[in-house]
């Protein structure tokens, strides 16, 4: 019997390490960014990433109003949502979604690159996304996160 045993280490939850991530949205594409966050709020940045434990961080995205689409998407590209009645579909544009309400674009990139059960609706509650320059979570003291 070889005396060597080498063991996979599982995440608990209960040990789980959280840090916090300051990204500046500026003059950055939308899609890109969205797969870094999600990324980051799934754990898979960690050597100790387990799939069914939430071993992610917190992430604050500051300036989401300077965000940019590439080509024509800004134009073209539509949101739909629909309340369950006849008629009740509607659709915005991303310029619409932008003047309206610049963060939800974001959230909804991130929200659809994460799991769809329990496991992605606890991680997205780690997601802060705000307008201007400014957050209140100084007192977490998030460090810039830096991209490969």
């Amino acid at each position: 019997m070889n005396t060597l045993s080498y063991k996979t280490k599982s995440a608990k939850k209960e040990e789980v390490q959280r840090n916090w991530y300051v990204i500046d949205g500026d003059g950055v594409i939308v899609g890109r960014q969205a797969t870094a966050i999600a990324t980051v709020l799934r754990g898979k940045h960690k050597p100790s990433f387990t799939p069914h434990v939430d071993t992610g961080d917190y992430v604050i995205v500051i300036n989401a109003e300077k965000m940019r689409f590439t080509g024509n998407k800004r134009a073209d590209k539509y949101y739909l949502t629909y309340s369950g009645y006849p008629g009740g579909q509607k659709s915005r544009t991303a310029e619409e979604m932008f003047t309206k309400k610049p963060t939800a674009v974001i959230e909804k990139a991130v929200r659809g690159m994460l799991p769809k059960n329990k496991l992605g609706r606890a991680m997205i509650k780690k997601l802060f996304v705000y307008e201007g320059s400014e957050h209140p979570h100084v007192a977490q003291q998030p460090k810039p996160f830096n991209f490969k």
